[in-house]
């Protein structure tokens, strides 16, 4: 019996799951571990091989394929917690960042706070060189320049550099030579070039996207690396896939050289897995709706196809790699309900993660979540998550609510399905962003609901939207891990050609 594996990490949860060759499958839940993520990894790769009654040395022995989707990308552009990254780009150019395309994101907001650019001025270096639109070299890149940058960078410290020229997807000779030099000036640092990243026109989606590959590339590596030493200690011989933000998988090395395209890894999986449902249930329109414990991802599948996109923002960073349509929005089973001064009840976005957690797993969790809420609303029932392996303390969340319900002036059961109704309000405006926002009349889709959560909340979304059919699979839970088994190996490219139309060849 041989086995294809997949893996999902995800804020509060890692999701494993097995398929056989008859097609039979296994999962189980693991918590989460954001120091590490290879720990939970492993943890629930422990978990599997107990409930296949396997050893996991026997277990990674006879599986093919390990396909993994994670979230070290994600949490470090969110976190601000990436590699201290330095950028050398043309003389004159150093301040492409900050100017970005010289609007901000919300033009009216007079007391809008300037945020603050992955590489800070100062690791900002220019070099002498110009490479003409037309890929004529106006003025040849100057060793002198080019070597005062690096000294400047080995200074600094920097741990990864991002090299991003003007005009370089026209010709990448002056970055390679860069390349070259600094293979040699600064062995053993992370090096992204724009001609590798996105050799495509348009210079600030290009420094940024070089920036934020720069920003998250040694992350990715070092992750990457302990985990697949981990698994070939315990005993794995195949190849370890990762699935991109585009919803192909791709080799580690392809991972680590693109590794801003791993920021969407997880949910991607979830809307690989919604095409594969779209087509084994002849529902090629379907609204994709993943609740997790720390946020939602909403997608649409129209004509059994989900859609790509090249203006994704993540963090207030743009990342212009082609990407699943994906809308995340900070609601999930995790988040922490509160009143704010003015009286009024608030639902995220903060979440209470895996560590401590909701106040009913009992792990030390201290402020009420929406888990907490399903709990003392019955939604969910505290002798049998998990499948009877975790046990819920109904009565501790019946308290925090009891105190949350005392500050509002109402019962605990009114406060805790006020919870609920303002996180299924913030969930229905997320799917009214992906359809009604777009032109799209959201009564012609089917809901498909998925991830730890969904099923809580799916079928009061349908009657608030208007929808009259919903589908919550059997492995809903888990149903990220699952679509990463039903996806291809695949990469995408781009590639800037200039021309006029009647001499292109």
């Amino acid at each position: 019996m041989t086995y294809r594996i997949a893996v999902d990490v995800g804020g509060t949860f890692t999701d494993v799951i097995a398929v056989d060759e008859a097609g039979r499958t296994t999962f189980v839940k693991a918590p989460s571990t954001p120091e590490n993520q290879a720990i939970g990894t492993m943890d629930g790769i422990e978990r599997l091989a107990m409930a296949l009654g396997l050893s996991v040395r026997h277990l990674l022995g006879r599986t093919e394929r390990i396909v993994h989707g994670m979230t070290v990308a994600t949490n470090a552009l969110l976190e601000r917690k990436g590699a201290r990254v330095g950028l050398l780009t043309t003389a004159g150019h150093r301040d492409v960042l900050e100017m970005r395309e010289g609007l901000k994101p919300e033009r009216y907001n007079m007391r809008l706070a300037r945020r603050e650019p992955l590489v800070p001025r100062q690791l900002r270096f220019g070099v002498r060189e110009r490479m003409r639109a037309d890929g004529r070299i106006e003025v040849p890149l100057d060793r002198t320049s080019l070597d005062a940058a690096i000294a400047r960078l080995k200074a600094e410290e920097v741990t990864s550099v991002a090299v991003c020229y003007l005009h370089a997807y026209r010709d990448p000779q002056h970055e390679r030579e860069t390349l070259e030099v600094l293979e040699k000036e600064m062995h053993g640092v992370s090096v992204s070039l724009s001609s590798d990243v996105l050799p495509q026109i348009k210079e600030y989606e290009r420094v940024s996207t070089t920036v934020v590959n720069a920003y998250v590339a040694p992350l990715i590596a070092l992750y990457l690396r302990r985990l697949e030493e981990g698994l070939v200690e315990a005993g794995f011989g195949g190849p370890l896939m990762i699935i991109l933000s585009h919803g192909g998988v791709a080799p580690v090395a392809e991972a680590v050289r693109v590794a801003a395209a791993t920021v969407l890894s997880g949910p991607a999986g979830g809307l690989a897995g919604g095409r594969r449902v779209a087509e084994i249930l002849d529902a090629p329109n379907l609204i994709t709706f993943d609740v997790g414990g720390t946020s939602s991802d909403i997608a649409l599948i129209a004509g059994g196809e989900p859609t790509l996109s090249k203006d994704r923002t993540m963090a207030g960073e743009r990342i212009a790699l082609p990407s699943l349509d994906i809308v995340t929005l900070g609601a999930g089973g995790g988040s922490l309900a509160r009143v704010e001064a003015s009286g009024l009840l608030e639902v995220g976005p903060e979440s209470a993660g895996s560590v401590p957690g909701p106040i009913c797993y009992g792990r030390g969790g201290t402020r009420p979540t929406v888990t907490d809420a399903s709990v003392v609303l019955g939604y969910l029932d505290p002798e049998n998550l998990a499948g009877g392996t975790a046990k819920l303390d109904h009565d501790a969340a019946l308290k925090a609510f009891e105190d949350l319900g005392a500050r509002l002036g109402i019962s605990a059961v009114e406060a805790a399905a006020g919870v609920h109704r303002v996180v299924n309000t913030q969930l229905a405006e997320g799917i009214r962003v992906v359809t009604v926002r777009r032109g799209v009349d959201p009564r012609r889709f089917d809901l498909l609901g998925f991830g730890g959560a969904a099923g809580v909340h799916v079928t009061e979304l349908a009657r608030m939207l208007g929808l009259t059919r919903v589908f919550v699979p059997r492995v809903a839970s888990v149903l990220s891990a699952w679509g990463m088994l039903a996806t291809e190996l695949r990469l995408e490219a781009v590639q800037t050609l200039v021309g006029e139309t009647d001499t292109l060849e």
